[in-house]
């Protein structure tokens, strides 16, 4: 299986697991907010930072937009997705602070504009959501700016992943087991679908986790995931239809701790005796020592 690289990181199943913090719309609209998300997945020890970028007219329709939904920015759904929504002047301050802090962001982009828009930051690799692994049009759009590509495969058959691996092809693609709930129920989570997707398209393959609880994303990574990537938020029970389905601060540096615990644990699989095995058998062992 041939890694991906991203930036000066190879993805795959020799190197280290790639940890992405999924900030999305957990700012909540505000660029502090986001800036403190940033700085608390960079302390977590986290290996990039994710948003969503979306043409707010493009992927809603009028009506969707028109539906009332009460929420800070106003009284309907359209002032709800305009008011999380970042332009170029939030992006630029997010761009320059990662930039400052030496860590790397991304996006996921739900339509080719946002594609051009986030391309002009020079993003490491692309994010397509789950909900987008349908759309040919979008795949072959950030396909063509010769960057990688994670995609998420929540809410899809074998046959529709079959479909979009074949339009994206299988260079320099990851692909994310998922279940696109939030959060996520334990049993629905189907954890073995990470080492079937290895098997079946022999690329790497990473974990999307929206559940709550740290412990089933250490088993995907156990299980073969080469890259997780869980929400951060900076309170659980802050204001926002994602953050329960979040990590905080300090859980996603336990995360992060854990994972890389379970990295050393998990060796070359090669059985072996070990010098500090020695005095033991010398102390225990009867017969054939």
């Amino acid at each position: 299986m041939r890694p991906v690289k991203i930036g000066n990181r190879l993805v795959g199943p020799d190197s280290s697991t790639f940890i992405i913090a999924e900030i999305g719309i957990n700012h909540n609209g505000d660029v502090e907010v986001a800036k403190k998300l940033i700085s608390a997945a960079v302390g977590a020890g986290c290996d990039a930072v994710k948003f969503q970028k979306r043409t707010i007219d493009v992927v809603y329709s009028p009506e969707e937009l028109a539906a009332p939904r009460e929420n800070p920015f106003g009284p309907t759904n359209g002032d709800l997705k305009r008011g999380l929504e970042f332009g170029l002047k939030e992006y630029t301050e997010i761009n320059r602070f990662c930039q400052s802090l030496g860590v790397p962001w991304f996006a996921s982009c739900w339509d080719e504009g946002s594609v051009d828009f986030i391309e002009q930051f020079q993003p490491r690799c692309y994010k397509i959501a789950s909900a987008s692994l349908t759309d040919d049009a979008l795949l072959r759009h950030h396909r063509a700016k010769g960057r990688p590509i994670i995609l998420s495969t929540g809410m899809s058959t074998l046959a529709q992943i079959d479909h979009a691996v074949e339009v994206l092809g299988k260079d320099d693609l990851i692909l994310m087991h998922a279940t696109s709930t939030y959060p996520s129920k334990i049993e629905e989570l189907n954890l073995r679908v990470i080492p079937a997707l290895i098997e079946r398209y022999d690329i790497p393959v990473g974990y999307s986790g929206h559940e709550v609880g740290l412990y089933t994303t250490l088993a995907a990574m156990v299980l073969g995931a080469c890259a997780v990537e869980r929400h951060i938020t900076l309170d659980r029970a802050m204001w926002g239809s994602d953050q329960a389905a979040s990590v905080e601060p300090h859980g996603m540096a336990r995360l992060v701790k854990d994972i890389r615990a379970a990295e050393r644990a998990l060796g070359d699989g090669i059985k072996k005796v070990y010098e500090s095995e020695l005095p033991i058998i010398r102390k225990l062992r009867r017969v054939g020592g």
